[in-house]
């Protein structure tokens, strides 16, 4: 028998039993919740962790007792650690469903918000209730916090994680079809069970659907859109996820109808994706462009902009202060490893397709591009010693302060791209130039997530953070995108 028959019998094989499993799970409880409301329940919980656990530290202070504690106690010092812990805890992500689903990447997460936050609101005075003077009464707090959050989260990841579980039918076994069953596979993890696909091609009714990166080969298409009805009802799916690049034609059109009827929520594959990975799908949206793409995005609009604007001036002056302190040093450093010049200046394209010059301070030898413009690489060879702990820590970006206060760059925004490379990224990738429908910016969605990239590749995928950004911007993600930064310049996470 030829391998490849093989192989094609054991993948329907193991598709027969995913289908089986798939029935016995349907028999179980109907309850499922969307994204949004399995990060409630996780914010929940983890609040009542972090306030218990200072109820806790409390009491083991002799001053307060149980019969005293709730008149000494002030409900500042709850408040300002509950919203000390919910910005750290998504700062180190663990609101990622991909984290919270297993117990060791949840319990990583939030030990590192946990001490995190531990540290710093140990460190707030008059907000927060004064040191205690034994060694033992200041480590309660951060050890009953860190015992409480991985209690929680170890009981959510084996009791109610698999339980709410949203029970999800992909509609079209095509190209975007395996590719937001990817997504569900890589990120989903327990909140999503993927069930099977739905497509009216006979060719692949009955057939599995392969996926890539290892994703499970047990999905198979298990009807037509005709059959919808009845698949819902057989496998008790909580969600359809509409994966085709075209309009739904008046058949489906009706039978999506009847599955509204039946309590399913239905979902546009970008929308879904965009959710799960904080990305646009740009080579997925097909005729879904007018959802997927910023087209009436928060920076169209007159007081965000304005706000935005004068976020980045205060910011902008009071880090040129602090760079004028350091500039002496990092100079002295540069200049006597190297020599001059102690900064370098690129064009770069702005808001608007406009030219403008940005400064950094020298990491590379003095004649890096003397063969022309090319993308920095890990471990490039031209980057200096000095360099390279510029770019560790992200020093050698502090001159776009500047920039930044002339108004050609934001604080937050997609990272400004040369022209060279704009022309031709622009040419190969759909919708790229939209990433100038914003001012650039020194830390961004793509940075955070991605880190810089060095190949067409790597800007295909910076392209679905820059969009995702530019339809969600707000003063709470600018926030999140700063922290994350600066968590990133203390762990020397620079390229």
């Amino acid at each position: 028998m030829e391998r490849g028959t093989v192989a094609q019998l054991r993948a329907e094989a193991t598709a027969k039993a995913a289908s089986q499993r798939a029935r016995r799970g349907a028999a179980h409880s109907r309850l499922a919740l969307p994204v949004s409301e399995r990060r409630l329940l996780l914010m929940a919980q983890d609040l009542l962790a972090v306030n218990a656990a200072l109820l806790l530290a409390l009491l083991a202070r002799p001053q307060y007792r149980p019969h005293t504690l709730l008149a000494g106690a002030k409900p500042v010092w709850f408040l300002v650690l509950s919203g000390l812990w919910l910005v750290l805890a998504y700062v180190f992500d663990a609101y990622d469903l991909r984290a919270a689903g297993r117990f060791v990447t949840a319990a990583l997460a939030v030990a590192k918000a946990g001490a995190s936050a531990a540290l710093v609101y140990l460190l707030i005075p008059y907000l927060t209730p004064a040191l205690p003077s034994s060694r033992w009464a200041l480590l309660a707090f951060p050890a009953s916090l860190l015992g409480l959050l991985l209690a929680e989260r170890g009981l959510y990841c084996l009791v109610l994680g698999q339980r709410l579980q949203q029970r999800v039918l992909i509609v079209g076994a095509g190209w975007a079809g395996r590719t937001i069953a990817e997504a569900l596979v890589e990120r989903g993890d327990s909140a999503y069970l993927l069930l099977g696909f739905v497509d009216d091609d006979p060719a692949k009714q009955g057939r599995p659907v392969l996926l890539a990166d290892g994703g499970p080969a047990s999905l198979t298409v298990l009807g037509g859109g005709s059959d919808l009805p009845d698949l819902i009802r057989r496998f008790g799916a909580t969600t359809l996820v509409l994966a085709i690049t075209h309009n739904a034609d008046g058949p489906l059109l009706q039978e999506l109808l009847g599955c509204l009827e039946l309590g399913v929520e239905i979902v546009p594959m970008p929308v879904l994706y965009e959710r799960l990975t904080g990305r646009v799908p740009v080579m997925h949206v097909g005729s879904n462009w007018e959802v997927a793409l910023p087209i009436d995005h928060p920076g169209t609009g007159a007081l965000w902009p304005a706000a935005k604007r004068a976020i980045d001036v205060v910011l902008a002056l009071v880090g040129l202060a602090g760079f004028a302190l350091l500039l002496p040093v990092l100079a002295a450093a540069i200049y006597l490893e190297s020599g001059r010049p102690i900064l370098y200046s690129q064009e770069r394209v702005g808001k608007g397709g406009r030219l403008f010059r940005v400064y950094k301070l020298r990491s590379m030898v003095a004649d890096a591009e003397k063969d022309g413009a090319r993308w920095a690489a890990a471990n490039d060879g031209r980057v200096t010693r000095v360099g390279r702990v510029l770019r560790r820590t992200h020093l050698d970006e502090l001159p776009q302060l500047w920039s930044i206060l002339k108004g050609d760059m934001s604080l937050v925004g997609p990272r400004p791209e040369r022209p060279e490379f704009v022309a031709e990224l622009a040419e190969k990738i759909p919708f790229y130039r939209i990433r100038h429908a914003v001012k650039p910016g020194a830390a961004g969605w793509a940075l955070v997530h991605q880190g810089y990239g060095a190949s067409v590749e790597d800007a295909l995928l910076k392209l679905q953070y820059d969009l995702y950004y530019i339809k969600d911007q707000s003063l709470w993600l600018d926030m999140l995108i700063l922290l994350k930064a600066a968590a990133k310049m203390m762990a020397f996470d620079g390229r």
